[in-house]
Protein backbone atom coordinates (compact mmCIF):
# COMPACT_ATOMS: atom_id res chain seq x y z
CA UNK A 1 0.00 0.00 0.00
CA UNK A 2 1.37 3.57 -1.07
CA UNK A 3 1.97 5.94 1.31
CA UNK A 4 -0.47 9.25 1.92
CA UNK A 5 0.64 12.52 2.04
CA UNK A 6 -1.31 15.98 1.83
CA UNK A 7 -0.79 18.38 -0.85
CA UNK A 8 -0.33 21.76 1.61
CA UNK A 9 -1.16 23.60 -1.19
CA UNK A 10 -4.51 22.58 -1.91
CA UNK A 11 -5.23 20.06 1.04
CA UNK A 12 -5.63 16.66 -1.34
CA UNK A 13 -4.68 13.47 0.40
CA UNK A 14 -2.09 11.58 -2.73
CA UNK A 15 -0.16 8.97 -3.18
CA UNK A 16 3.69 9.93 -2.73
CA UNK A 17 4.06 7.67 -5.45
CA UNK A 18 1.59 9.10 -7.73
CA UNK A 19 2.66 13.23 -6.70
CA UNK A 20 3.05 14.97 -9.52
CA UNK A 21 6.06 16.70 -7.88
CA UNK A 22 7.72 17.47 -4.57
CA UNK A 23 10.07 19.88 -2.96
CA UNK A 24 12.57 20.40 0.13
CA UNK A 25 11.72 23.28 2.08
CA UNK A 26 13.53 23.90 5.35
CA UNK A 27 14.96 19.94 5.68
CA UNK A 28 11.36 18.31 4.75
CA UNK A 29 9.78 17.54 1.37
CA UNK A 30 6.00 18.26 0.03
CA UNK A 31 4.66 16.12 -2.05
CA UNK A 32 1.87 18.08 -4.88
CA UNK A 33 -1.12 16.55 -6.98
CA UNK A 34 -0.60 19.08 -9.72
CA UNK A 35 2.30 21.25 -11.29
CA UNK A 36 0.47 24.21 -10.32
CA UNK A 37 0.07 23.78 -6.64
CA UNK A 38 4.06 23.09 -6.85
CA UNK A 39 4.59 26.60 -8.87
CA UNK A 40 2.30 28.43 -5.75
CA UNK A 41 4.40 26.76 -2.87
CA UNK A 42 7.35 27.29 -4.65
CA UNK A 43 6.67 31.00 -5.07
CA UNK A 44 5.53 31.42 -1.68
CA UNK A 45 6.76 28.51 0.66
CA UNK A 46 6.52 29.94 4.01
CA UNK A 47 2.18 30.32 3.54
CA UNK A 48 1.84 27.10 2.62
CA UNK A 49 3.78 25.39 5.62
CA UNK A 50 1.59 27.55 8.10
CA UNK A 51 -0.79 24.82 6.77
CA UNK A 52 1.13 21.43 6.44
Amino acid sequence: MAERVKDPVCGMEIEKDSAKGSAEHMGKTFYFCSPGCKEKFDSEPMKYMEKA
